[in-house]
């Protein structure tokens, strides 16, 4: 168990997985904070019964604002030193996360990023988020800068350095954009390691859409002109 490792889980209408996701988690890692963002379903009961820290928002935010208050939480608490960004539908593997970790540990970076597009041998997005995905990175002048190959993976671990500067102001899914830009503007060093998803018709069904597609690369957009 790693001590010193708060994961936090932005949270929204997730209770027919969060349980699982949040169990899974739990046997690598002792502390897991779920970010309930709003939601009107059994989510929150669910984590605190799988064994999560609870914070929650009375009102859905968005997922940049759930990652942002359990970033803040999670760095307020005694001994915490690694701290990473794990989505709640399913997606992501606890196996990578413990690599980044270990990564953190030994390696002269302060962040890790998940990467779907790092080696050939992972499976990629269905073709419409593999295409959002691929021009919201050739559209990002910071991931050009850093040799980012996917710009919005939410699976991130990160050191103490980061966290206590991390201050993301877009509450959608444009936040992983500013994170990037965040990544670049304070010279962190970053690194990317290649991760599988897993692409279930749950985690499909959570984040295809065309509507989701177009803010992201709307928020993005927004961000970076707002910072010239």
């Amino acid at each position: 168990m790693s001590d010193d490792v708060w994961v936090v889980v932005p949270c929204f209408n997730e209770a027919s997985v969060i349980a699982e996701v949040v169990g899974d988690l739990r046997s690598k890692f002792t502390h897991v904070v779920c970010v309930d963002d709003g939601s009107t379903d059994d989510t929150a009961a669910q984590a605190v019964r799988a064994g999560a820290t609870l914070v929650r928002h009375p009102v859905n935010l968005g997922q940049g604002a759930a990652l942002q208050t359990g970033v803040e939480y999670a760095r307020r608490r005694a001994g915490a030193r690694y701290f990473a960004t794990f989505d709640a539908d399913g997606q992501h593997r606890t196996e990578d996360l413990v690599v980044m970790i270990e990564r953190l540990r030994t390696e002269p970076v302060d962040i890790v990023i998940g990467s779907r597009f790092a080696s050939a041998d992972t499976a990629k997005p269905p073709w419409f988020k593999r295409t959002i995905l691929r021009v919201a990175t050739a559209t990002s002048r910071h991931a050009r800068q850093l040799g980012l190959t996917d710009t919005h993976n939410g699976l991130r671990a990160f050191n103490r350095t980061v966290a206590d500067r991390l201050d993301l102001t877009i509450n959608g899914m444009g936040h992983a954009s500013e994170f990037i830009s965040l990544i670049s503007e304070n010279g962190w060093r970053v690194t990317e390691q290649s991760v599988d998803i897993a692409y279930t018709p749950y985690s499909r069904s959570r984040g295809q859409s065309i509507l989701n597609g177009v803010n992201v690369l709307t928020d993005g957009l927004v961000r970076n002109r707002m910072r010239r």
